[in-house]
């Protein structure tokens, strides 16, 4: 009977102990989720989303014109490269076609790009407001006109690449804006009301409230280690809101009471 008492006592604190942990686990299992309930909604519902989304589409890539590519004759490229022999130099050229033109990008070291027009030697860069508007219009698929333009000299949530640019709209059911830099007549960003969604839900998923890029700020740190801490805390409470803690101590107890 000794024994069994002892057994019993060995039980009783061995439940105490436990009860003591699932109480702990219980309490940070459930503060860290009302602490973090709003941001891992943004998580599932942000991921949810960029699964769903096709990213082609977010790019605006299927709204792109598939102009065939023009050549560009070796005997045009170096008559062209005779015309702007007197033009300052530059660490690389490019020869390409713009809007069916053969086209000379010059790009100095530390200075500006230059564009220049083979048949002519013209340098027509930067681009007047008109001739990014053709270079748009061409770039979309259909034909719609563009409805606005404007220049851009400052980066933003929207637009991070060469500046300034040239920000054409459409009045399409999309809001579409495409950019065409100031410099080289090249189309560097297409923008929609997509993919301004999807920007929107970046900045919740990864925690950049202020430039939507920065996915290694100690505010998304610290809420993924507090939502780590919140799971860990769940598993240690699983077996307890399961039964099976209550159904060792009701095995032991019988166990101790047979001694």
């Amino acid at each position: 009977m000794v024994v069994g008492d002892e057994g019993l006592n060995e039980s009783n604190g061995e439940r105490r102990k436990m009860s003591a942990t699932a109480r702990i686990a219980g309490k940070v299992h459930k503060w860290l989720a009302l602490l973090m309930a709003i941001q891992i909604l943004f998580w599932f519902v942000s991921g949810l989303f960029f699964a769903i989304a096709p990213i082609e589409q977010v790019r605006s890539e299927h709204m792109k014109a598939t102009a065939p590519v023009a050549d560009v004759e070796i005997g045009m490229a170096v008559a062209g490269l005779q015309r702007i022999a007197d033009a300052a130099p530059g660490e690389k050229i490019e020869i390409r076609t713009m809007l069916g033109r053969p086209v000379a990008l010059v790009s100095p070291r530390e200075d500006r790009p230059r564009l220049y027009d083979l048949s002519t030697g013209r340098q027509i860069s930067p681009l007047p407001a008109k001739l990014a508007v053709q270079i748009a219009e061409a770039d979309y698929v259909g034909d719609l006109r563009a409805a606005e333009v404007s220049l851009v000299t400052e980066e933003s949530t929207e637009y991070r690449a060469a500046l300034p640019a040239w920000r054409v709209d459409f009045d399409d059911d999309a809001n579409r804006a495409l950019y065409v830099a100031h410099d080289t007549g090249v189309v560097t960003a297409r923008r929609s009301t997509l993919w301004r969604t999807f920007d929107f839900l970046w900045s919740l998923h990864i925690m950049d409230f202020k430039n939507h890029e920065d996915f290694n700020t100690p505010l998304l740190i610290g809420a993924t280690a507090l939502s780590l801490v919140m799971i860990l805390a769940g598993i240690v409470l699983f077996p307890s809101r399961l039964g099976y803690n209550a159904w060792r101590r009701r095995r032991r107890s019988r166990a101790a009471s047979r001694l």
